[in-house]
């Protein structure tokens, strides 16, 4: 592990307060605050992340190393936290790299030779970069994680199973059908079918613009599980454009229950459950 030279350790354990109002006012001097985080807390970050460095980089500077464990929790605590703020990526390596011209500052006050203040130059902006960098790495991480859990709540939003008549339900699909979102459909038209013991599912695909030889078999396994529950299944919004497609692909629905019309559908589940539909009669 590479030891840090005396002149950064002692820049950077020394006036620690007045070393972090210098680096918070070039923080704000970048535009690194706003309304969505107070002073109180920029500057409760900054001292917090001081004193992890100042232990820190006695031991040395690979920041991967175990000493450094306390200052890359911080670290991912802050980048989450900027994350759900909002603040973008260069916000948050930003509030890291604000420190480095305090920190050049002080050490080219300490009026060493030129091989000594190059050595304490060349230290510190390799630590300053390497943490900038792993703030960097887990913001996006965060991001990533942001967006797959958003991605997933509205493919669980868009799947919406309701419950039109006892023993009768249907799942309008709205959008492209993939094979990740095939397998949220199946697990939650199977989960409502045995919830209400419906015996008849309608599969409305009005709203999925294009249908393809990947979406026509993703709805068949969704079909062929339905039937294995012990259900039988429509396939209603199907328009001119879409039949021709399903014919041009060769893709074979046989045995499958199609209709023009969400409507049409529900007729013919009501006729096959045994139920008629008729006009009230006015006085």
């Amino acid at each position: 592990m590479a030891k840090a030279p005396a002149l950064v350790v002692d820049t950077l354990t020394s006036e620690p307060a007045a070393l972090q109002a210098e680096w918070l006012s070039e923080v704000k001097r970048h535009g690194g605050t706003d309304h969505r985080i107070s002073e109180a807390e920029l500057a409760q970050q900054g001292r917090e992340l001081l004193q992890l460095l100042a232990a820190a980089v006695a031991t040395g500077t690979d920041i991967q190393a175990e000493p450094w464990r306390g200052t890359r929790e911080f670290l991912e605590r802050l980048s989450r936290s900027r994350a759900q703020q909002g603040f973008t990526s260069t916000d948050t390596a930003r509030f890291v790299f604000s420190l480095k011209r305090p920190l050049f500052d002080r050490i080219r006050a300490a009026g060493q030779d030129a091989a000594g203040l190059g050595d304490a130059t060349w230290a510190t902006t390799e630590l300053i970069d390497a943490l900038a960098l792993y703030t960097v790495s887990t913001y996006q991480k965060s991001r990533e994680e942001v967006i797959i859990r958003q991605q997933e709540d509205l493919l669980e939003l868009s799947t919406p199973v309701v419950k039109l008549w006892d023993g009768v339900v249907a799942l309008p699909m709205i959008g492209t059908l993939d094979s990740a979102r095939t397998q949220i459909v199946m697990e939650s038209l199977l989960q409502r079918i045995v919830e209400t013991g419906s015996e008849i599912a309608i599969i409305d695909i009005t709203g999925v613009p294009t249908v393809d030889t990947l979406v026509a078999q993703h709805l068949l396994k969704t079909v062929t599980a339905i039937r294995l529950m012990g259900a039988d299944c429509i396939i209603s919004g199907i328009r001119p454009q879409i039949a021709q497609t399903i014919v041009h692909l060769g893709v074979e629905l046989e045995g499958v229950t199609t209709k023009a019309t969400l409507a049409d559908a529900l007729a013919l589940a009501f006729k096959r459950s045994g139920l008629v539909v008729a006009r009230a009669k006015t006085s």
